[in-house]
């Protein structure tokens, strides 16, 4: 059932909370009424954990401490008190405490750790399942340890190359705005009565435009972007975009060497482990993170249940590097599958990793070349009028 927070009060007001198990609401509540108590607020505990998912270091920090803890003969429980008593995070120590509660009630920790929801990725659920057919619990841990470890670490050099781009894309935007808001209607109110060229004049517009109307335009945008978001959350546009963004020059290559490393290294973890290989694919296939590629997966597994082999299966899929069947290949002539998926996810992530750093030095250039264009046609709309002015003051005098 599930577990509630609830604050109560009595007839002489006298207030009480804590935590309580119950079908529903209206359960708490008449429990609490048949103590003397009436309900004022209350929250479901385990909806709340639903919601909670543990980060990638978060989960690299777990798996390291407890295979620390069981090589060293700690007994599981304690190991998991351990852990729950030096986490700081209150979100985290729920679920902590929550495995521990099914530990004690005789559940095995893949088991525990499933009934938490989304808490832990399903990766490490099956890991610690053929962890525990194996009685292996303290190397899977420390193997899953290392591979969080190295998705942390290519996620976050993925990450902080591309936050230089990102963040001046968003100066041009501010620069833009500046400009066209407090900056050029100076300069305009110069110009009445004047006949202005082409790029005053389109200058001129902007600036008017959103002087007058910055507030149903931010508000517009602000709509626009919130619906382009909610509608590639849709199964069927993600899946258009998805496609889209593997057919883009440059883009559609780094992409396709990411998701091939994820998926080698995930497939390498699985197999290693003694997990059926129809049930590692469907797996490997929730940590690709892209829904079009995920599609495809239902063909691989049906060519692998009508007795081909990996690489044939593979083989048609659409996103993959096409050096990833041949490795595959390779591994399975040789019976070495997993330390190939594992070279060859090491490779990727490498290649991954350089063609990111290539790509943001290209795009650094073309962001500042993009700004200078701007910027320089904002100036040539306010210089020709200026121009103009003094040819005509000029030819006056003349006259």
């Amino acid at each position: 059932m599930p577990l509630y927070k609830y604050s109560a009060i009595a007839v002489d007001g006298k207030k009480r909370s804590g935590k309580l198990e119950a079908a529903n609401v209206a359960q708490l509540s008449n429990h609490l009424r048949t103590e003397g108590f009436f309900l004022l607020d209350q929250s479901n505990q385990d909806a709340d954990q639903e919601k909670t998912r543990l980060k990638i270091p978060e989960i690299a920090d777990f798996c390291r401490q407890l295979s620390a803890m069981l090589s060293s003969g700690i007994t599981l429980i304690r190991a998991m008190t351990i852990i729950a008593q030096k986490d700081e995070k209150p979100q985290i120590k729920r679920i902590y405490n929550a495995v521990i509660l099914e530990l004690q009630k005789g559940a095995s920790l893949s088991e525990s750790m499933s009934k938490q929801g989304n808490a832990f990725p399903e990766l490490l659920v099956n890991m610690i399942k053929a962890g525990e057919s194996s009685g292996r619990m303290d190397v899977t841990t420390a193997k899953m340890a290392d591979t969080y470890d190295k998705k942390h670490k290519i996620d976050g050099k993925i990450k902080s190359a591309t936050t230089y781009p990102i963040f001046l894309l968003a100066l041009i935007v501010f620069v833009m705005i500046f400009l066209f808001t407090f900056v050029l209607p100076n300069f305009f109110s110069m110009f009445e009565g004047m006949t202005l060229p082409l790029p005053t004049r389109v200058v001129l517009g902007i600036s008017n435009f959103l002087t007058r109307h910055w507030l149903p335009t931010l508000i517009c945008v602000i709509i626009a972007i919130s619906s382009i978001l909610a509608l590639f959350r849709v199964p069927g546009p993600r899946t258009a975009l998805d496609r889209f963004k593997l057919k883009v020059p440059k883009i559609g290559k780094l992409l396709r060497t990411i998701y091939t490393a994820r998926f080698a290294r995930t497939m390498a973890s699985l197999y290693v482990s003694g997990i059926p290989m129809i049930q590692s694919l469907r797996i490997s296939r929730g940590t690709v993170g892209n829904k079009y590629i995920e599609q495809q997966f239902d063909g691989v597994i049906s060519a692998l249940g009508n007795g081909r082999t990996l690489s044939l299966a593979l083989q048609p899929v659409d996103g993959f590097d096409p050096k990833l069947n041949a490795t595959v290949l390779i591994g399975e002539e040789s019976g070495r599958l997993e330390q190939m998926l594992e070279s060859v996810a090491d490779q990727f992530d490498y290649e991954a990793e350089t063609a990111t750093q290539r790509l943001v030095a290209l795009l650094e250039p073309l962001l500042i070349v993009l700004m200078a264009v701007i910027v320089a046609f904002i100036i040539i709309s306010v210089m020709l009028p200026i121009f103009q002015m003094y040819s005509n003051v000029e030819a006056m005098g003349n006259v």
